[in-house]
Formats: C-alpha cells, sequence, structure tokens
C-alpha cells in the first residue's frame, strides 16, 4: 500500500489531487501529514490541528464508477469507516452528525472533506480527507471540539490508527448492498428522531425532527407544522 508521509503541508487533499494529475496511484493511496496549515472542512472552515498529535490523512479511491446523484453514498461509506474505528476503540456515545461529522457525546472528534473527480459525467475517483483529534488536548474557541485522549485518557499511536482506518475503509467500499449501507448509516444520526432545533439560511430558527437522509443527501426533517421537508448542507444548521 502507497503511504506518503509528510512532516507539514498545506492540504493533504490539495497535496494528493495534484499528485493524482501527476502519477498512476494505488487504491487506496495514502497521504499523513503531521501538521496541516490550511485544512478544510464543510462550509468552508478551517481545522485546528497541533503538529503531531492528530491523524491528519488523505485516502485515493480510484475506480469508483457511481452517478454523480448518488454521490452521497460515498460520504456515508467513509463516515461509517471512521465510526466503526472508533467504536473498536471503546470511543463512548458516538454518532454522525450530518453530513459527516463524527461525535462523542455531542463533541466533535473528527470531520471529513470528500472531493470527487468526475470522468465522462461519472464519478472516477475520489479524494477522501480526514481529520480526526486524536491526542490534541487543547482547541481554543471551539467548545464542542475534542479528542480521543480527552474523553478516554489514552494516547494513541497514529500509525495503529491509521491502519485500522484503512482496513475498515476497504471493507465498506466492499458492501454492495446500499440499503444496508444507508440504514446503518441513518441508525447512528446524530438527534434522529429527537426534537431539535434548525436555523435556516435567512438566521430564521425553528423546531423539527430529523428523520433521515435522502438518496440526495439531503436531511429530512418534519418540522412543526408535520409537513416533511428536505435540506442541504448549505440551507440549514443544526443548533446543539
Amino acid at each position: 500500500m502507497q503511504i506518503i508521509k509528510l512532516n507539514a503541508i498545506d492540504s493533504t487533499n490539495q497535496y494528493l489531487h495534484d499528485l493524482v494529475a501527476e502519477l498512476a496511484l494505488e487504491d487506496f493511496a495514502t497521504v499523513t501529514a503531521s501538521y496541516q496549515t490550511h485544512g478544510r472542512g464543510q462550509r468552508a472552515t478551517t481545522w485546528q490541528s497541533e503538529k503531531g498529535k492528530n491523524l491528519i490523512i488523505s485516502v485515493l479511491k480510484n475506480e469508483i464508477n457511481l452517478n454523480p446523484q448518488q454521490q452521497f453514498l460515498i460520504n456515508i461509506v467513509v463516515s461509517l469507516a471512521v465510526f466503526a474505528t472508533l467504536k473498536s476503540l471503546q470511543i463512548p456515545k458516538l454518532s454522525i452528525k450530518w453530513p459527516n461529522d463524527i461525535l462523542s457525546h455531542d463533541k466533535k472528534i473528527a470531520g471529513i472533506l470528500i472531493e470527487l473527480i468526475l470522468k465522462k459525467n461519472t464519478i472516477d475517483k475520489a479524494i477522501i480527507g480526514i481529520g480526526l483529534n486524536t491526542n490534541q488536548l487543547n482547541f481554543k474557541d471551539l467548545p464542542r471540539a475534542s479528542s480521543l485522549k480527552s474523553i478516554t485518557g489514552v494516547h494513541y499511536d497514529l500509525d495503529e490508527l491509521l491502519h485500522k482506518f484503512l482496513e475498515n475503509l476497504k471493507h465498506y467500499f466492499s458492501i454492495e448492498g446500499r440499503d444496508q449501507l444507508w440504514a446503518t448509516y441513518e441508525n447512528v444520526l446524530f438527534r434522529k428522531d429527537k426534537p431539535s432545533t434548525f436555523v435556516d439560511r435567512k438566521g430564521v430558527s425553528f423546531s423539527g425532527i430529523i428523520k433521515g437522509v435522502s438518496q440526495q443527501g439531503k436531511l429530512i426533517v418534519k418540522t412543526e407544522e408535520k409537513s416533511i421537508q428536505e435540506f442541504d448542507l448549505k440551507a440549514i444548521q443544526l443548533m446543539y
């Protein structure tokens, strides 16, 4: 397996993206870095990470051959691979906050950023970026962030974590049952079937209950008016 270890880089996703343009890399080729200067997350956020304390990786998945309308399935596979890795470490109260933040209790411990490479209107490859808060203990001005060590008191070996995750990633990509993957994902969805507060893109708050995720990856919410609505990532934010 190709694993490229870097001391510091602006973005492992960008580095791998540039590498793919130049070289034919193996399936699940991985770039890992001790420190990332411009790590990105969902909603154009940045990722805080102290040097050498967290698992920062980008993984190449080749030959996906998936319709772009089915792209959320890749998100499900990756989220479940991270979830399974942490579950094997007995991290308590795990859940997936839509679309792909991994929480312990209500604290974020991992984030995912997936970039797709299309070929002839088909998803050909994916660059899968993972940031897992591992041994870092301080998260300035991020009250919702935590780490594995903060939760368990255990110091984790980053190489062991990497290999556990890659094993799980290969496993979940090998599962052909789309419905099985979807059901597993929805079963661990944060605040599913619980009354919750949301804010829409205009800043207006409303109450609703998460019922699941649509085939297009939109969040399905039953609102106070008892109507079922679907929201994309930019249209709604869960307050918790």
